[in-house]
């Protein structure tokens, strides 16, 4: 506690010399040392909520670090196990268009088949018409030289 030297016997002669009767002089002194005795009352307080406030911020400083080191494990922790998710989403991603691929290519490949196979049996009757039909030229064309034989 901090004490200051307040002579309330001296401060009361001076106020006597100036004019102040014993009562006045002696009232005067004593509400001058209550007042000092406050007004120190008063910095102590102040001195005593500065170390609280001081204390209290500390305190408050190290649970925001606290909370901010905490977010930010939460939050690579969130970023990892995203990171890991989109990385399966991708591989099944992966899979499914690879399969979707195939069954396209696979598609593609029976259409093709079927493609040459329609186009084989075309190719196949074109052949036999023409057989037919160069059969049925070539009896016309015996007939006609038969016909023309007889004739000459």
């Amino acid at each position: 506690m901090t004490a200051i030297a307040f002579d309330t016997l001296k401060f009361a002669k001076r106020l006597k010399e100036g004019g102040f009767t014993d009562q006045q002089a002696e009232a005067l002194a004593q509400a001058e040392a209550e007042f000092i005795e406050q007004s120190l009352a008063a910095k102590r307080d102040v001195k005593e909520l500065e170390t609280a406030v001081k204390r209290d911020v500390k305190e408050l400083e190290v649970a925001l670090k606290r909370d901010i080191e905490e977010l930010r494990a939460d939050l690579k922790r969130d970023v990892k196990e995203l990171e890991t998710a989109v990385k399966r989403d991708f591989k099944e991603l992966e899979v499914a268009l690879k399969r979707d691929i195939e069954e396209l290519r696979g598609g593609v490949k029976r259409d093709i088949e079927e493609l040459r196979a329609d186009l084989k049996r075309e190719v196949k009757e074109l052949e036999y018409r023409m057989t037919i039909k160069l059969g049925a030229l070539l009896v016309v064309a015996v007939g006609a030289m038969a016909t023309l034989v007889k004739l000459l």
